[in-house]
């Protein structure tokens, strides 16, 4: 992994970061919405106050990856019941305070990817998550949020919800 040196706005010392990217950019906003998951029912901080120390300060160099950050922080923020709906209805007998919050948060944010990134295939969205879900949660995480978001992605293009065009956007046998 490429790193670089920044200065943080909340450090006086040089700190060696990875090299931003859309996966650094998936992982922060995870992050804060973890942390807003979590914090919830105690008083915890509002989403802007954490994406102002968790997400934004990572991307000060790349307009076009904080500009992403705030889009997808804002849209899995604003339709969380839209999304929670849906994981409902897939998560066949089992409930939502049972599927683990970074789970939650992490097929939040894939729904969303999928739904409104026309620009993003669904293969990378799904795997991209995947592979966070390997980093950040339990040891078969990976597996049900992967069967989970190929289900949403299913149902989803059934109901023909799914804009993306272009070569390689939907997953194969979708579209």
């Amino acid at each position: 992994m490429k790193t670089y040196t920044i200065v943080h706005p909340y450090d006086d010392e040089q700190t060696e970061r990875p090299t931003p990217s859309r996966r650094l950019v998936r992982e922060r906003v995870m992050q804060a919405l973890y942390a807003r998951e979590v914090g919830r029912d105690v008083g915890g901080e509002s989403i802007e106050v954490l994406a102002s120390h968790i997400v934004y300060p990572s991307f000060a160099m790349s307009e076009e990856l904080r500009s992403f950050a705030e889009s997808l922080l804002i849209r899995v923020t604003n339709t969380e019941r839209e999304s929670d709906a849906l994981i409902a209805t897939l998560a066949e007998n089992w409930e939502m305070h049972r599927i683990a919050p970074m789970d939650r948060v992490l097929l939040r944010m894939g729904i969303v990817e999928i739904l409104m990134f026309e620009e993003i295939p669904t293969k990378v969205t799904i795997n991209e998550i995947i592979e966070i879900a390997k980093r950040y949660s339990t040891p078969k995480s990976g597996t049900f949020i992967n069967g989970m978001l190929d289900a949403a992605l299913e149902r989803l293009a059934a109901e023909g919800r799914i804009n993306k065009t272009g070569r390689g956007l939907l997953a194969s046998g979708q579209g």
